[in-house]
This record gives C-alpha cells, sequence and structure tokens, in this order.
C-alpha cells in the first residue's frame, strides 16, 4: 500500500494532524496507523478530560500559546459538532502561607499568557466551590471539560470522509528507506509512504530510531492513579479544584476534576511505571523498565527528586496518605467517599541532563516530522499541533503547489 503520508500513532494528536492534512491539502493520501484494535486507547482515552487554559505555561512557550489558542479552538470544533462540553473554570488554591507567593506568581503567569483569570478570597472561593478549604485562589475562568475519546472519534470520522485511511492493528516493526521513500513494516502488511509524521506518544522514540531519527531524550513513563468521588459525594466538588505546584516537582500534584459525564476524579500522582502501558501497579516488562534504568537521565532526575518521589510511592501503596493530600483542599473528604478509578499513563520525555522536557517538542527529519514530547495539555491543543506540524509538512516540500504535486 502506498501513500503520500503515513502518520503513526492513533491518538489525539495523530488524528488532528491528519484532519489538518487532508483538509489543508485536498487529494493528499494519508493513512493513519494505530498499533491497538481502536483507536485513542492510550493517553488519547486515558486522561482527565479538561480542556486546559495554558496558566502553568512559560509565556511564549509552544504549550502557552498552542493551549490558549487550542482552547478556543476546542470549544468551537465542539459547537460546530455537537460535542458536548462544560466551560466550568477552576480555582487554583493557597492552604497555606508560604503558597501565598507561588499562587500570585501564578496568576501574574496568567496575565502574562492573556488569560482570564481573577484572585478571589477565601468567601469567594466557597461562593464557588462552598466546600473547599483555602486562605486565597485564583480563578481560571476558561478551563473546561470534554471527554476528548469522542473528540477523538469526531476526527477519524471527519479524516476518513475526506477520503483518508485509519488501519487498525498495524503495529510498526521497521522502517527502511526505499528511493527516498520509507517503507514501513507493519503487522498489518507493509506501508511505503513519501513522507512520515511520528505521533507515537509512548513509544514515539522508539519509532523515530526506527526511522533513523534521534533526539536528546527518551520517553520515560509516569503512571498518574485516581480515585473517584462515590456518587453521593460528589456535591463536595461542582468544577476543578488545584494546590498551588510544588515548585521543587515537576508534576502538579493531585487535585479533583469533575468530568462531562458528572463524576469527579481524584488525583493524579506521579509514579514510575514499570511498563510504558503500566497502568497497574503490578503491570512489569522487563525491557522497559531496562531501558529506562540504563538512562542515565533518569537517575539524574531520581537524585534530583528523590524525596518528593517516595512520597508519591508512599501515597500510591497508602490511601490514607492520598486521602490526606485531598483534604488539604477539601477537608471533609473521606477514605470511604473514594474508590479506585482507571490510572493513565504520561508519555513524558526526559533529557539526558536529568530534566523534563517542559514544552512540546517536534523534531524534523528527513522527510519526516517526529512528536518528541506531548503530554498534557496535548489533548486541548491538538489541532494547533496538528496545524504546527502542517506547516512543517509543507515546509519540508518546499511550496504549497509541490505538496500539490506529491499529492498528484
Amino acid at each position: 500500500m502506498r501513500f503520500d503520508c503515513a502518520i503513526v500513532g492513533g491518538g489525539i494528536v495523530g488524528l488532528a494532524t491528519a484532519v489538518t492534512l487532508t483538509k489543508r491539502f485536498p487529494g493528499l493520501s494519508v493513512v493513519v496507523l494505530e498499533k491497538e484494535q481502536e483507536l485513542a486507547f492510550h493517553q488519547s482515552g486515558r486522561n482527565s478530560g479538561v480542556i486546559h487554559s495554558g496558566i502553568y505555561y512559560k509565556p511564549g512557550s509552544s504549550k502557552a500559546r498552542f493551549a490558549r489558542e487550542g482552547n478556543r479552538r476546542m470549544r468551537e470544533f465542539c459547537d460546530q459538532h455537537g460535542i458536548r462540553y462544560d466551560v466550568c473554570g477552576k480555582l487554583i488554591v493557597a492552604t497555606r502561607k508560604e503558597e501565598l507567593p507561588g499562587l500570585d506568581a501564578l496568576y501574574r503567569r496568567g496575565l502574562e499568557n492573556q488569560l482570564e483569570v481573577r484572585q478571589i478570597s477565601a468567601e469567594g472561593a466557597r461562593e464557588i466551590e462552598p466546600h473547599v478549604r483555602c486562605l486565597k485562589a485564583i480563578q481560571v475562568l476558561s478551563t473546561g471539560i470534554v471527554d476528548f475519546r469522542e473528540v477523538c472519534f469526531k476526527y477519524a470520522e471527519l479524516f476518513q470522509r475526506s477520503g483518508g485511511t485509519v488501519t487498525t492493528g498495524a503495529r510498526v516493526n521497521k522502517i527502511t528507506e526505499r528511493n527516498g521513500h520509507h517503507v514501513l513494516d507493519t503487522t498489518a502488511g507493509t506501508i511505503e509512504t513519501r513522507f512520515l509524521i511520528n505521533c507515537g506518544g509512548l513509544h514515539c522514540d522508539r519509532i523515530a530510531a526506527l526511522a533513523g531519527q534521534k533526539a536528546d531524550a527518551k520517553i520515560v513513563p509516569f503512571r498518574g492513579e485516581y480515585y473517584e468521588l462515590v456518587p453521593e459525594k460528589r456535591h463536595l466538588v461542582r468544577t476543578l479544584i488545584y494546590p498551588v505546584p510544588n515548585p521543587r516537582f515537576p508534576f502538579l500534584g493531585v487535585h479533583f476534576t469533575k468530568a462531562i459525564d458528572g463524576s469527579v476524579h481524584a488525583g493524579p500522582n506521579a509514579v514510575l511505571a514499570f511498563s510504558r502501558e503500566g497502568y497497574n501497579k503490578t503491570d512489569f516488562v522487563w525491557p522497559d523498565l531496562r531501558e529506562t534504568f540504563s538512562y542515565g537521565g533518569f537517575w539524574k532526575l531520581a537524585r534530583r527528586h528523590y524525596r518528593d518521589g517516595a512520597m508519591e510511592i508512599y501515597r500510591s501503596f497508602r490511601k490514607k496518605a492520598f486521602v490526606r493530600s485531598l483534604q488539604q483542599l477539601v477537608p471533609e473528604v473521606r477514605g470511604d467517599d473514594l474508590v479506585p478509578a482507571p490510572s493513565g499513563v504520561r508519555a513524558q520525555a526526559l533529557a539526558s541532563d536529568g530534566k523534563l522536557v517542559d514544552d512540546f517538542l517536534i523534531v524534523n527529519g528527513p522527510n519526516s516530522i517526529h512528536v518528541f514530547n506531548a503530554p498534557s495539555p496535548a489533548a486541548t491543543a491538538s489541532l494547533e499541533i496538528g496545524a504546527e506540524i502542517a506547516r512543517r509538512f509543507e515546509s519540508a516540500c518546499g511550496t504549497r503547489s509541490a505538496v500539490v504535486a506529491v499529492a498528484s
């Protein structure tokens, strides 16, 4: 099977890219290859469903720009296609005096990122979330919630309606070069393509390596574990409640998230997964773990954050510790109010210096583009990421007329 462009990865970024390419370049033959039997099986279907604002990200960064614009475009897309969502806003709350400077810094960052944010008192916060406890809060008005799996399926529907091909059960095992084309040996057959776009998520660095492309980063999987409030306790949380992030730790901390179906999730923590698809504590794949442990960047990260990492592991095995963290935000929550919910695994790129890659990382290769780092807020920003990849695709082809020539 021959195509002008092959996209590896049937998650939200790959599908958004597919939709964008076929809309921008009619006549281009594009195939999406997904190794699972269904789309959006991993990160895109195992997340909190938050339409992010971009408040946490460095002004001017791709994450900040793409999240802000992606938030608007995601809502427009949902309106256009009848997908239910809710712009409920979220609270970021300071529960201790030492968190107040961090909260003020987040407020200033929100303004720098051109977001609609407002500072509110503890009393004002309780008007929004009657059961929250805090000293002060900021409200981020543009934050929303949606079912990103539904968004993925709509992307796929539009892509196929435009003549695109989706092939599931197509694990890429080998990539070779033949006359300037990429030849992909997959479990669904051999694919030949003039251009390759790697949106492989948890396996993106491995796909890139098969294509001979390297970056100074490796995917290290972190599992996020959640609990869910029992139905009779959902009234304790109306919207989304987040803590002020620990500046020493590169994750946001456990928080409360209302989902579009009315459920309320609590979490996630962040623990090293012993498999790239390790959704359960007992999931163990030795080659995955060996790859993590043999990477120097991982040990530099571990030395820098071992205390916080140990606390995350403790919370993973001790529900009482998890509950105590949640009670900092909503004191009325009790252990019996929480039941286990499905976990997710974050495909986080880690640089060789031991620092988590804090922005989207997209690398151009020979007749190829590789998305090396697209964790949250990638779902929110998926259409913006797809547009960026389309721009790079056109640039790699030289001109728009060259793209048309490829398609013909």
